[in-house]
């Protein structure tokens, strides 16, 4: 397989196909990544033409890791020569655009598949599972907050960069394939013309109940957070995933009025490498992929809408007063 797009991202998955002994090429137009690159995986093929890769028939599968406003051009491109696709989140920023690959990969008998990470971390999978047992009792709210401070900004609004992340975690946690959108926030803090610091206040409709949730994503926050909160009538549940160890944390309280805090036990092992393992697998199998064209749809017709939303309204933060 080849990989295109070896920025700060990209490199994770050429680090990790590679280990895995599946990857035979880079593409990226950015020389100087592709010398970096070359300089590490001295076996690999490397050059700037994505058609390169298209018409080399000893390359059946491409990963696209380029920024998002190319994905579908990319995609498209590579299953039209039928090739499997591994696209990074989101597979495209048109709800259209998406039924359109999805479409040409069940037409062609190809692989298409979406990186959505947390679908395959190991302590959101433990975390699942409790939530399926009743663990935590009646699930009341869900809240995931993922902030950071990026200067590298691509995309027109933070919620296309981190909130796909948050929505396809929440919904494959909750088994929701029904997400209705309550509220949104925006604001252009930097008066650049890019939503930076948002919110999206959601209703998942799971087993005839809403259970209300908030998305709070950020690119100006300089204390990196990404936390995952879910309410329930018995214990809450907290995964904390910026901690190097027990990222989740159960916590309930006594009759008496204490809180007990719980770390269930789950595998150590990189997201990333079990989600690269995964489209492998799937291009061995011919399975559809956990994270398939219709697992990205819902997430992709969020965001579509949310976009549209804020383009109504004004997105500036209101002016500081001075004294």
């Amino acid at each position: 397989m080849a990989v295109v797009g070896c920025g700060n991202w990209g490199k994770n998955l050429v680090r990790n196909f590679a280990q895995l002994g599946a990857l035979s090429a880079i593409c990226d137009i950015d020389k100087q990544r592709l010398s970096i690159a070359e300089q590490e995986y001295k076996d690999l093929r490397i050059t700037t033409q994505f058609q390169d890769l298209l018409d080399d028939p000893q390359i059946s599968a491409i990963v696209v890791a380029s920024p998002s406003d190319t994905h579908f051009d990319l995609a498209k491109r590579a299953l039209l020569a039928n090739k499997h696709v591994y696209v990074e989140k989101p597979l495209a920023r048109d709800v259209n655009h998406a039924k359109e690959l999805d479409a040409l990969a069940t037409e062609r008998n190809l692989v298409l598949m979406v990186g959505h990470l947390l679908l395959y971390h190991p302590a959101v999978n433990c975390l699942k599972q409790l939530i399926a047992s009743g663990e935590l009792g009646e699930l009341l709210f869900v809240r995931s907050d993922r902030m950071n401070f990026n200067t590298s900004r691509r995309d027109w609004s933070v919620l296309w960069d981190l909130a796909p992340h948050d929505i396809s975690m929440m919904s494959y946690l909750l088994d929701c394939d029904n997400t209705q959108v309550n509220r949104v926030g925006g604001w252009d803090t930097l008066r650049d013309g890019l939503v930076d610091v948002a919110y999206l206040d959601l209703s998942f409709t799971v087993g005839g109940r809403n259970i209300p949730g908030q998305v709070r994503n950020s690119w100006i926050d300089p204390q990196k957070v990404v936390r995952l909160t879910i309410n329930g009538s018995l214990k809450s549940a907290v995964l904390n995933d910026t901690q190097a160890s027990n990222k989740l944390a159960l916590h309930s309280l006594t009759s008496e009025g204490r809180m007990i805090v719980e770390y269930p036990n789950y595998p150590a092992a990189e997201p990333l490498h079990l989600e690269c393992e995964h489209f492998l697998d799937c291009l061995s199998t011919g399975e559809r992929p956990r994270t398939d064209a219709n697992n990205a749809y819902q997430v992709v017709s969020i965001l579509a809408e949310v976009e549209q939303r804020l383009k109504r309204r004004p997105t500036h933060a209101a002016p500081i007063p001075t004294r």
